[in-house]
């Protein structure tokens, strides 16, 4: 049957217009312990993080997009640090009187200063987050599966706007970020899908609060914790 004019001009609209439409997928990272909700496929690139005290880092990132939505998640292995710290403080001035002296493991500075470091990770990302050129529209606690960080909301100055989970565990920091246009509504598919995994790969959830550095608390049954922000970090989740 011969098209019309008219048809023919929609139809070629519908099939050639760019369609945001993708099916999400729960991914899962054995190596790096986690599993989220990803529209697609991720792209997965191998970096290099600087921490606090100028020690380097291995770090993955993990990114996808929907559309002009954007959606990735960082992950810095601190579970190396001691190696890390020894070798950073071989390169230090041996008579420089500051974080960089020292080489025993109980000090607070030298080599004993990987526990600091990796107690304070989380603030510390919290921070560079918060030094972005962008409006902080909130900051504050949050949990998922019992496991402790921090949530933090940006306005963007082209009006979009960013969503950030900060979670410590394993020694393992995982940042997810989520970046949507004005007018979008938040990125709760993404937000709220955050598993971390045991070397089983199996999810976990603790029965009270985990705090990365202390021993764990017993495992918990069942269903999901809170969803990693305001709305999640009630208390029992």
């Amino acid at each position: 049957m011969r098209l019309t004019p008219l048809v023919a001009v929609t139809s070629l609209l519908l099939f050639s217009a760019p369609s945001f439409a993708q099916e999400w997928i729960t991914y899962t990272s054995r190596p790096d312990m986690f599993s989220v909700n990803f529209p697609g496929q991720p792209k997965v690139q191998d970096i290099t993080y600087t921490s606090e005290l100028d020690a380097k880092f291995p770090a993955r990132v993990y990114t996808a997009e929907e559309g002009p939505s954007r959606y990735s998640m960082t992950v810095i292995d601190y579970t190396d640090s001691v190696r890390i710290h020894t070798e950073r403080v071989k390169r230090c001035n041996p008579d420089a009187h500051d974080g960089c002296a020292g080489t025993g493991e109980e000090g607070a500075q030298g080599v004993g200063s990987y526990k600091y470091e990796r107690r304070g990770a989380p603030d510390f990302a919290s921070w560079k987050i918060l030094s972005r050129d962008a409006k902080v529209s909130y900051f504050g606690w949050a949990v998922i599966d019992r496991i402790e960080g921090r949530y933090i909301h940006l306005t963007n100055a082209d009006k979009s706007r960013s969503f950030f989970g900060i979670y410590m565990h394993g020694n393992r920091l995982y940042i997810t970020e989520a970046t949507v246009p004005a007018g979008y509504p938040e990125p709760g598919l993404f937000q709220q899908s955050l598993r971390m995994l045991d070397k089983d790969g199996r999810g976990v959830r603790y029965e009270t609060i985990y705090t990365d550095g202390f021993p764990a608390p017993p495992r918990a049954g069942g269903g999901r914790g809170g969803g990693g922000g305001p709305g999640g970090n009630a208390p029992g989740n």
